[in-house]
């Protein structure tokens, strides 16, 4: 398995036992699905008692996304203005990164054309968004996209390719 890591924080982000699909050269999208978690109704064996009403206990199970919850991702807040403020720094952190990698000129100018066309798909649809970010919370970190296939009912997350370095486990 590959596990996808953030080349600012180190984060978890995702890995290949998501079916990622690449969109433009670009991002990762993969498709999300709702699980529960917690605790749930645990099967004992014993016949409930036809006298006793059910406790009605708390029993804490809650649905989630997968992915969020497998990564431990959380939520975070952007306006536009503070999005495209952080998309500009972290953009320029990992062209730094991929710099260091030794990337041809030709490669960071790809990446740095390919980031602007997709923010700009990213903020004419920005209300459709939700914003998560990796378990350390570096402010300076990746910000995970979260959408709606146009169902409508199909969360998926938008990873950005270039924010990533593979780690074989």
């Amino acid at each position: 398995m590959i596990i996808y890591k953030d080349v600012i924080s180190g984060d978890e982000i995702i890995s290949d036992s998501y079916d990622l699909k690449e969109v433009d050269g670009i991002v990762y999208e993969a498709d999300c699905r709702k699980i529960t978690v917690g605790v749930g109704d645990i099967d004992i064996g014993a016949n409930a008692s036809a006298e006793e009403q059910e406790e009605g206990a708390d029993d804490q199970a809650q649905q989630v996304l997968d992915i969020v919850h497998s990564f431990r991702l959380n939520e975070t807040g952007f306006d536009k203005k503070s999005y495209l403020s952080h998309l500009k720094g972290y953009m320029k952190a990992v062209k730094a990164k991929l710099t260091e990698q030794g990337k041809s000129a030709d490669d960071i100018t790809a990446f740095e054309k390919g980031a602007q066309a997709y923010a700009k798909k990213i903020i004419a649809n920005f209300k459709d968004y939700e914003f998560l970010i990796g378990e350390n919370m570096d402010p300076d970190a990746m910000v995970i996209l979260l959408n709606y296939r146009e169902d409508g009912t199909t969360p998926y997350v938008t990873v950005w390719k270039h924010g990533l370095k593979e780690e074989k486990v």
